[in-house]
């Protein structure tokens, strides 16, 4: 254990603690905003501000000039995490739960580790297929439930979920082979920019802009807003980009395990979401699978 709390461990380990936990929040935070501003202005608009902050930042501070090829691999890769990696998924919480919605993202380490025995030909081994199996289980006690009804609204928001972790997934394992930024730094920032600037463009499509009323706007939704801003994007993306280039893309995914937690605690403790037996055993399973997972990668 001390060898773990090493001096050259301990920012992967905080990085980890910021993915962990900040990003369980956003899912209870992300509703509170959108409940104000529609969810690609909301989305587009908190990534924009961000990656240019992050942007200007690492410039100023000395970071080179990334290439033309590393421009449009990091926005790409901004595109595929943030538009449809994330975007999705929080559009999708106007129908779903956001503690259930978390339990789904929840199986993407299934997702990676199937993505890596494609991109990468990392054949799975024993305990990884038990993982397989344990989430796939994991997920039919989670559509089973009777708080979630399948109407044409609940089967969109599962599409977009499912979109929205293949996208992340394979982004996750496309950031680790590309020429990227040497500056995480710019790389994120890249990123968030050019996944902001997709959001918005999309919210143009859907008709955020005139959904969205400044008269709607509390203190809530504005406080959720730079919340998200501050700690979900620049703080956490940041940390996550720093993990993808220091340890593998299935172990950054085990951020999963604590993530659905903290975000159905804090569902039902501030958002009047239900837990019931049956998502509890759902969320047991599905963890179990995803530890599987991690531990037979690890292994091989």
């Amino acid at each position: 254990m001390s060898r773990f709390f090493t001096r050259e461990n301990l920012p992967v380990i905080i990085a980890f603690a910021i993915v962990y936990v900040v990003w369980g929040s956003t899912y209870l935070v992300n509703y509170w905003a959108i409940v104000e501003i529609p969810p690609f202005l909301m989305s587009g608009v908190r990534f924009m501000l961000a990656g240019a902050t992050v942007y200007s930042f690492a410039r100023l501070g000395g970071a080179a000039m990334p290439s033309k090829k590393q421009w449009q691999n990091s926005a790409w890769a901004g595109i595929t995490l943030l538009s449809f990696g994330t975007g999705l998924v929080v559009w999708a919480e106007q129908y779903i739960d956001t503690g259930m919605a978390a339990l789904f993202v929840a199986f993407e380490p299934l997702v990676v580790v199937l993505l890596l025995w494609q991109m990468r030909d990392k054949k799975p081994g024993a305990l990884s297929f038990l993982g397989v199996a344990l989430g796939i289980i994991g997920m039919f006690l989670l559509v089973d439930q009777p708080q979630l009804e399948l109407n044409t609204h609940t089967i969109y928001g599962l599409i977009a979920i499912a979109i929205g972790i293949l996208s992340w997934g394979y982004a996750s394992i496309y950031i680790g082979d590309a020429d990227m930024p040497e500056s995480r730094w710019v790389s994120s920032g890249i990123q968030m920019m050019a996944g902001g600037l997709c959001l918005f463009i999309m919210g143009l499509f859907t008709g955020d802009l005139q959904k969205f009323a400044w008269a709607d706007l509390t203190w809530k939704g504005i406080a959720s807003f730079f919340y998200l801003v501050v700690f979900g994007s620049l703080i956490a993306f940041s940390a996550f980009n720093y993990l993808l280039q220091k340890v593998s893309p299935d172990k950054v995914a085990t951020t999963n395990y604590v993530n659905p937690v903290v975000a159905m605690l804090l569902g039902w403790a501030f958002n009047n979401e239900e837990i019931t037996r049956q998502s509890i055993l759902a969320a047991v399973i599905l963890l179990a699978g995803v530890f599987c997972l991690s531990m037979g990668s690890a292994r091989k």
